[in-house]
């Protein structure tokens, strides 16, 4: 099989502008002031801001902020922008597949900037790796991340800048955070900011199966890769670790997506498994856990496998490179996670 070369993003600094874009979900209108603290926390930083189309006007089409051909037309306007330095998204959703028809792969590819988001979007991380052989980030989004009350999490950040903007960064051991959160509170009331964040101490990665391998990373929430079956965004995972990520996972619903990729042949060619914290797990009255399950689903396998990993709907969250080599470690059950080369160049 022909070997394509991913292409790096161009590194970015505090400092820069940076575009938002809605691609799915109007977060932006429904969770209003979280969303503005949000771009206040950005600009804080030092960072500034430019609103897409759709994103600035607040337009709301009850799920979606706008037709699949203008949330593409504003994500391209953001690219096109010499002004703008990177992409941020506003949140996830469920629909941002509608708009990957109408973007311009060739032109996203020549532009390299950052595009950042995780969850729904997903679809775009999927699309442009498929289509533009650019590398993307799986990581913070404006009203999650940076609507963090009273400001975003240290360590999503640092994770954030550190993968934008070091140039140098290889052989970097990502650190496992002291502690998590997957504490929902409500954003359309006060309670985002008025009921303080409960945590849990962080006692490390679960191996569920061990071993070493070396490989390039491809990360995704788990439904939306499954949609993705079947079409040309869905990526070639022969010989890739597979990063998987859920928000609302019942039971159910989780045994049906992993056996969606068990069937596919999915679990047969990739070379290592990871999988990343549910902020929403939901046993739904099953007598095993979400490991037991995984395992269940995927059966025994001679690569490594490892759950609990910090990246996705949980707080705070590393961020991750599409394509990125990576070394996984989970021969003890002092699992190290090794970047080996810099995400941007």
């Amino acid at each position: 099989m022909l070997t394509i070369k991913i292409i790096k993003p161009k590194k970015i600094k505090l400092g820069d502008t940076v575009g938002i874009f809605t691609p799915s979900f109007p977060g932006n209108v429904t969770f209003k002031e979280k969303y503005l603290h949000g771009i206040s926390e950005l600009k804080r930083l030092g960072f500034n801001v430019i609103e897409g189309e759709l994103t600035k006007k607040c337009v709301k089409q009850g799920y979606r902020s706008g037709t699949p051909r203008e949330r593409a037309q504003e994500f391209m306007a953001l690219i096109k922008n010499d002004n703008v330095d990177f992409l941020m998204s506003t949140i996830g959703g469920y629909n941002s597949s509608s708009m990957l028809e109408y973007l311009d792969f060739e032109e996203i590819r020549t532009q390299r900037k950052i595009i950042v988001g995780y969850s729904d979007v997903t679809a775009l991380h999927m699309a442009i790796l498929t289509q533009a052989q650019l590398s993307t980030f799986y990581g913070p989004a404006v009203v999650p991340t940076f609507g963090e009350w009273p400001h975003v999490l240290k360590e999503s950040l640092e994770s954030f800048l550190l993968m934008g903007s070091d140039s140098s960064m290889i052989n970097y051991t990502l650190p496992i955070f002291e502690k998590w959160s997957n504490h929902f509170r409500d954003a359309t009331t006060n309670e985002w900011k008025n009921a303080e964040r409960e945590y849990f101490p962080n006692t490390g990665y679960k191996v569920l199966s061990p071993g070493v391998v070396e490989g390039s990373v491809v990360i995704a929430n788990l439904n939306t890769l499954c949609a993705l079956a079947g079409t040309k965004y869905f990526p070639d995972l022969k010989n890739k670790i597979l990063l998987i990520e859920e928000q609302d996972a019942p039971f159910a619903e989780e045994e049906r997506s992993l056996t969606q990729l068990k069937i596919m042949g999915v679990f047969d060619m990739i070379k290592g498994l990871i999988i990343g914290k549910a902020e929403l797990l939901n046993s739904q009255g099953a007598p095993f856990g979400y490991e037991g399950l995984i395992m269940e689903v995927v059966g025994l396998r001679k690569y490594p496998i490892i759950s609990h990993f910090d990246c996705g709907h949980t707080h705070p969250m590393h961020t991750m490179a599409q394509m990125i080599p990576i070394k996984l470690d989970a021969s003890t059950s002092d699992v190290k996670i090794k970047i080996l080369e810099s995400a941007v160049e």
